[in-house]
């Protein structure tokens, strides 16, 4: 922007007026309670019933085991990060061990807080699911899509979800290969950016399985903890052990054993 007096020239006073106005405007960005009034969604909140129909927790007894094991899991992270938001990748030893379900009930545990909100990326460029998982129809396209267009813009591509607090951005466009992206620096510039926005906002990232893919290591890189989900029966100890061990151990948040595939 540039400003000027009456002979062309700008004045200290007008600089220090834009200086004080830039900073109320990056001060009322970063406030907790600006962000999570602007996810309301009067009118389009889920009740029990379709939550329950679309395999999500909530507040009524109908599922309190289950809501009170991802709760668990919340105040862990929590307790591991202190006082800053994070970045959370959620991803399961082999296919079909429920690594997507973990992913969106723990983002939606933690909208569950009325001081904090989260946005879910469906990270799983082969296989995503997360949309249809809740309910919504892409039509501005998603993640893949805006790293090949970032011209576009990120807001096309955040939808609400029917869970207050609760946004989804879904894969995009399906790809084979997904590292190239994952890696990219429109890719770690994105997630800087959603995430030091706003401070009561915590991202989760939920990524294809460790097994026959290399992009589940490559997304913890971007994450600053990982969370590996076993399927109950399905992954055997030494599997589990293993996959595991691709990832930093200051990142590990632990293993979470699910019973639903």
């Amino acid at each position: 922007m540039n400003i000027h007096d009456e002979n062309g020239v700008a004045s200290a006073d007008d600089f220090e007026s834009v200086l004080e106005e830039a900073a109320r405007n990056l001060q009322r960005r970063s406030m907790p309670g600006n962000s999570i009034a602007r996810m309301d969604e009067p009118g389009q909140e889920l009740v029990p019933l379709q939550l329950e129909e679309r395999r999500l927790i909530h507040r009524e007894d109908s599922v309190r085991r289950q809501s009170d094991a991802f709760r668990e899991i919340r105040t862990r992270l929590l307790g591991i990060a202190g006082q800053q938001n994070f970045v959370t990748l959620v991803v399961s030893v082999s296919p079909r061990s429920g690594g997507s379900f973990v992913a969106r009930n723990l983002a939606a545990a933690f909208a569950f807080d009325e001081t904090k909100t989260s946005l879910l990326l469906d990270c799983n460029l082969r296989y995503p699911s997360q949309h249809k998982a809740l309910g919504v129809e892409p039509l501005a396209g998603g993640l893949i899509d805006f790293l090949e267009q970032p011209s576009l813009g990120i807001e096309p591509v955040l939808y609400r979800t029917g869970i207050p607090r609760l946004r989804l951005i879904p894969a995009g466009k399906a790809r084979e290969n997904s590292g190239e992206y994952f890696s990219s620096f429109r890719m770690s510039t994105m997630l800087d950016s959603l995430r030091c926005r706003y401070p009561d906002r915590y991202l989760f990232l939920d990524g294809p399985a460790i097994k026959g893919s290399p992009d589940a290591r490559i997304l913890s890189d971007l994450a600053d903890f990982v969370v590996v989900v076993a399927g109950y029966g399905r992954d055997m100890p030494a599997a589990i052990s293993q996959a595991v061990t691709n990832f930093d151990p200051e990142k590990m948040a632990g293993v979470v054993f699910n019973h639903v595939p």
